[in-house]
C-alpha cells in the first residue's frame, strides 16, 4: 500500500513538472479522499491550489474538511473569491471557527458577512468564546427532542432533521426553556413504544459548560465512552454538542503539543515535507532562544567556581555525568506528571501528595546512582572524590525529580501549559543547580 502511494505521488509530481492538467486530473479524480489529502498536504502551496481546483466537487469537500485549519488558511490564498466563500459555506460551523483564526482578520470578516444568514447564526456566537474553549470547538447542529415527544415523534424528528446534524446517536432532551433535562441515545428511543415519553428514556451523560477548555471534555467523552457530550451555558441551556470524531481530533492535537514542546519546539500541525522552512524555524527558534539564555545560567556557576576547577582538575570530568543525570531525571518525572495530568490521575491540589512520593523515587533512584558513583570513582580515583560524586548524584536525583514532579502541577495552577515545563526548562534548571550542589559538596569534602 505504501508503495503504490509513493507511485502516486512520485506521478503526481512528475505531471505537475509537465504541465498535464488532464493527465493530473484523471489521476487525482480516482484517489480516495484520504490518499488525495496527503497528497495535496505534501505540495507546494501554489501547486495545491491547482490540484485543488483539478478535484471533482464531492471529493474537494472532503479534502478541505480533512486538512488542518492552517492548510485551509493557506490554501484559501490560492483559489478564487467564488471557491473560497462556496468552500467556507460547506464547512461545519466548529471547523469555520478554526479556519477564522488562521486567517487575516479583515478576510475572515469578509467571509463571516458572505455567509447565509443561517450559518451566520450559528457559526457567530462560537466567536465569543475564548480560545481553546469547548464552545470554539463544539458544534451547534444537532437535534433537540422536547421532554413531552413521544418515541415515535422522536424518530421521525431524526429522519427529517438527521442529515443536517453533526450527530443522531446522542439525543439532548430538554424542557420549554431549552434546558437541559437529560439525553437519550438513538437505540433507546429506536427500541422504545413509539407512544412512550422520552423524558421517560432520559439519562445521566457528562455534560459540559461552555466555558470548560475543549482537552478536559475531549477526555471526558472519550473516558464515558460516549457519542457526545451535552455542552451547555452557566443557566444550563442546551447550545451544542462535543462529538467523539472532535474530541478524538482535539486529544491528538494536545498530544501532539505536548510530544512537541517536550522536545523544545511547536507542532507542525502538516506534514514534514509539505511544511514551508520558515514555519519550521519557527516553531523551534524561540525555544532555542529561551534554552540558550538559561544556559548562560550553568555558564555563570562554572564562573564562580573556577578556582575550585583549577585545585581539582579532576571535578571538571564528571561534569557531564552529573548535568545528564539530573535533566534525565527531572525530565522523567516532569513528563509522568504531566501525562497524568492530562488523563486526570492527579490535580494541582494533589501537589503535597506528587511531591512525597517524588522525592521518594528521587531518593530511591539517587541512591542506587551515588552507590554505583561512589564505587567506580573512589576505585578509579580516590575514595574522597568517590563520596563527592555518590553524595551528588543522590542529592542532584532527589531535588530533580522533586522539582520535576511539582513544575507541571504548578504551571496548571496558574494557568499555564504544563508541557512548557517539561523536558527543556527542567533540564536547564538541573544543569545549574545540579553544579551548585556539586562544587559545595566538593570544597566541603575536598577543601578547595
Amino acid at each position: 500500500m505504501s508503495s503504490n502511494f509513493d507511485h502516486t505521488i512520485n506521478r503526481a509530481s512528475e505531471l505537475l513538472r509537465h504541465k498535464d492538467l488532464a493527465g493530473m486530473s484523471a489521476l487525482v479524480s480516482g484517489l480516495s479522499p484520504s490518499d488525495a489529502t496527503r497528497i495535496l498536504e505534501r505540495a507546494d502551496p501554489a501547486e495545491r491550489a491547482v490540484l485543488y481546483r483539478l478535484l471533482p466537487k464531492d471529493l474537494a469537500l472532503d479534502v478541505f474538511d480533512r486538512f488542518d485549519a492552517s492548510v485551509r488558511g493557506e490554501l484559501f490564498g490560492g483559489l478564487r473569491e467564488n471557491d473560497v466563500i462556496t468552500l467556507f459555506e460547506e464547512l461545519g460551523p466548529e471547523n469555520r471557527v478554526e479556519l477564522v483564526d488562521e486567517l487575516p482578520s479583515n478576510v475572515a470578516r469578509r467571509l463571516m458577512q458572505g455567509l447565509s444568514a443561517g450559518e451566520r447564526d450559528l457559526t457567530a456566537p462560537m466567536l465569543g468564546y475564548a480560545k481553546g474553549s469547548t464552545g470554539r470547538r463544539m458544534s451547534p447542529e444537532y437535534i433537540r427532542v422536547h421532554a413531552a415527544t413521544t418515541a415515535g415523534e422522536a424518530l421521525a424528528q431524526v429522519r427529517e432533521t438527521g442529515s443536517e446534524a453533526e450527530s443522531v446517536y446522542l439525543l439532548p432532551i430538554t424542557d420549554e426553556s431549552r434546558r437541559l433535562i437529560g439525553v437519550a441515545t438513538l437505540a433507546d428511543i429506536a427500541t422504545a413504544d413509539p407512544a412512550d415519553r422520552v423524558q421517560d428514556l432520559a439519562t445521566a451523560q457528562p455534560v459540559v459548560t461552555a466555558d470548560v477548555p475543549a482537552e478536559d471534555a475531549a477526555r471526558m467523552c472519550l473516558e464515558y465512552r460516549s457519542p457526545a457530550v451535552v455542552v451547555v451555558d452557566s443557566e444550563n441551556r442546551l447550545i451544542g454538542i462535543l462529538t467523539i470524531e472532535q474530541a478524538a481530533r482535539i486529544i491528538e492535537e494536545a498530544e501532539d503539543e505536548d510530544a512537541a514542546r517536550a522536545g523544545g519546539s511547536e507542532p507542525l500541525r502538516r506534514p514534514y515535507l509539505g511544511t514551508p522552512v520558515m514555519s519550521i524555524v519557527r516553531s523551534r527558534i524561540v525555544w532555542l532562544l529561551v534554552l540558550a539564555l538559561s544556559a548562560i545560567l550553568t555558564v555563570q556557576v562554572l564562573e564562580v567556581f573556577e578556582d575550585a576547577l583549577a585545585a581539582v582538575v579532576t571535578l571538571a570530568l564528571f561534569i557531564p555525568l552529573l548535568t545528564g543525570t539530573g535533566g534525565n531525571t527531572g525530565a522523567q518525572a516532569a513528563t509522568t506528571v504531566t501525562r497524568s495530568l492530562a488523563v486526570g490521575d492527579v490535580r494541582p491540589r494533589d501537589i503535597a501528595a506528587v511531591l512525597f512520593r517524588e522525592v521518594r523515587v528521587g531518593a530511591t533512584m539517587g541512591g542506587m546512582l551515588g552507590l554505583l558513583g561512589f564505587t567506580i570513582a573512589g576505585l578509579v580515583y580516590d575514595w574522597n572524590l568517590g563520596f563527592v560524586i555518590g553524595s551528588t548524584l543522590f542529592a542532584i536525583c532527589t531535588l530533580a525529580a522533586t522539582v520535576g514532579g511539582a513544575m507541571p502541577l504548578l504551571a496548571k495552577k496558574i494557568g499555564v501549559d504544563p508541557a512548557v515545563f517539561s523536558t527543556p526548562f527542567i533540564s536547564t534548571f538541573c544543569d545549574s543547580t545540579g553544579l551548585v550542589i556539586y562544587f559545595l559538596i566538593a570544597k566541603s569534602v575536598l577543601g578547595v
